[in-house]
């Protein structure tokens, strides 16, 4: 049961990765507008998440990968609480009933940090 969650686990966030360079008018609008470099960042998170995702189907480096998930899902949170104070919307993009947007970041969210956790062990 715990490789097939991990196998699963691993390929949700290799699929979220890639979806950062295929549909990038999605992401970046979800980057506050604070934090410099977009686009550069839309990138590097995806290129990120690929990069633990894989690297959670090897043994040497599955703790790592864990750990790396975990980091970039705090990393994270701003853009979670940005949405929300959009009013869970994205003009010409994502828009959410507000409910969606808090229990995406309040339940969702913490419940990827611990799958992230378990996963970390062989």
């Amino acid at each position: 049961m715990k490789n097939k969650f991990r196998v699963i686990f691993s390929v949700f966030f290799i699929i979220a990765g890639v979806n950062h360079f295929i549909m990038p008018w999605f992401y970046e609008p979800l980057i506050p507008e604070v934090f410099l470099l977009i686009q550069e960042i839309n990138y590097f998170s995806g290129f990120l998440e690929i990069l633990f995702g894989a690297g959670l189907f090897f043994q040497k480096t599955r703790y790592a990968s864990a750990i790396g998930i975990i980091a970039l899902l705090i990393c994270f949170i701003p853009a979670h609480i940005y949405f929300i104070q959009m009013g869970s919307c994205v003009s010409e993009g994502l828009c959410v009933h507000p409910s969606i947007a808090w229990i995406r970041l309040l339940l969702i969210h913490p419940l990827l940090i611990y799958g992230a956790w378990k996963c970390r062990k062989n």
